[in-house]
Order: C-alpha cells, then sequence, then structure tokens
C-alpha cells in the first residue's frame, strides 16, 4: 500500500490486538489484489446501543485505483457484532465482495441480463388457464398461468405485448416465464 493502513477507535479504548486483527485481513486482502493504494479502518460502539450492550460498528474504506470501496458492518440487530472481531471479519468479507465485484467490472466479466423475447397474446383462455403467445418471427408458444409473474390472466387480452422466457416442454415450446410490457399493454374498456 502507498498510504498507510489507518485504524481509528470511536467511543471505545484504542486496543493493540484489534489492530493487529485488522492489519491480519488487509494482508489477506494485499495478497488477493496487490494494487491497493490505501485502507482506512473504524471500529466503534454506537451510542444508541450502550443499554443493549456493546454492539460493534466496522467500517473498512479501501482506496484502490480510480475507485474508493466503502464497506461496514452495522450492529443492529446482529448480536453476534458483540464480539469485536466478528464484526471486524464481516466488514472484511463484505469488503472483499466488493472488491471482487469491482475486479470483475475493470475486467468487463460483469454478469448482464438479456432482454427476454417480445411477443404478442394471440389467444387466451380463461375457463383453461392458459394462452399463446405468437413470437416476433410467427411462432406460437404455449403457456400456462402459472407462467405469468402476476398469475393472473384477467390482465390479459388479446394483442397484448409481453416478453417472456421460451423452454422445451413436453408438446413443444412453452413460456416459464411471462410478463407484460406495461408501456404496450392496450387499456381496457
Amino acid at each position: 500500500m502507498h498510504i498507510p493502513l489507518k485504524v481509528t477507535f470511536r467511543h471505545m479504548e484504542a486496543s493493540e490486538a484489534v489492530k493487529t486483527k485488522i492489519k491480519d485481513h488487509v494482508t489477506k486482502l494485499e495478497k488477493y489484489y496487490g494494487r491497493i493504494i490505501g485502507c482506512k479502518v473504524l471500529v466503534e460502539i454506537p451510542h444508541q446501543h450502550h443499554h443493549k450492550g456493546k454492539l460493534y460498528r466496522v467500517q473498512v474504506d479501501l482506496m484502490v485505483p480510480q475507485k474508493e470501496i466503502v464497506a461496514n458492518r452495522v450492529s443492529g440487530l446482529n448480536h453476534t457484532h458483540e464480539d469485536v472481531y466478528i464484526a471486524i471479519r464481516d466488514a472484511f468479507r463484505a469488503t472483499k465482495r466488493k472488491l471482487e465485484d469491482e475486479i470483475r467490472r475493470k475486467r468487463g466479466k460483469v454478469k448482464t441480463h438479456a432482454t427476454l423475447p417480445l411477443g404478442t397474446i394471440l389467444a387466451l383462455s380463461q375457463k383453461e388457464q392458459y394462452g399463446t403467445i405468437e413470437t416476433v418471427d410467427g411462432r406460437e408458444i404455449y403457456f400456462h398461468k402459472n407462467s405469468l409473474l402476476n398469475g393472473d390472466l384477467s390482465h390479459l387480452t388479446v394483442g397484448t405485448k409481453v416478453r417472456f422466457l421460451e423452454e422445451s416442454g413436453d408438446e413443444g415450446p412453452q413460456a416459464s416465464t411471462v410478463k407484460i410490457v406495461k408501456s404496450c399493454a392496450p387499456t381496457r374498456r
């Protein structure tokens, strides 16, 4: 690291043992990602928790090239954070997850969710609780009411635009997920 580690204690006594544990966690992060510029860690006991016991809050502020990663573990209802070492461990786990996300983003390996194909409701059977979707290439895809994200066929009419996830069924293609395209849904009269 270019900037030395800074550990701050708030509303509690400073502890060399806690500093040593934090240094160990920072060393592990440096081994994982060697381009860490600096790290600041805040360990505190928030005022509002004095009557409930010592619930620690740990915040890690990690500086890497072109980014600052901040992760913290707020004690809240997590009574395991009555142990400062568990609060530190959890904060550094969160920091490592955020660092991993940042590394994936820099490498261009961020998960992207493909847009579901667009279709139009071609036919509906309210009694039998199924329908068919016509795809943009003219194919027909079966769907059951259980495939609808809201599970209610009454929100659909013939001509409603939907997005769907296609899969192979026992009797041909079927939609496992059907979602109404809000901006294209016909108005009811």
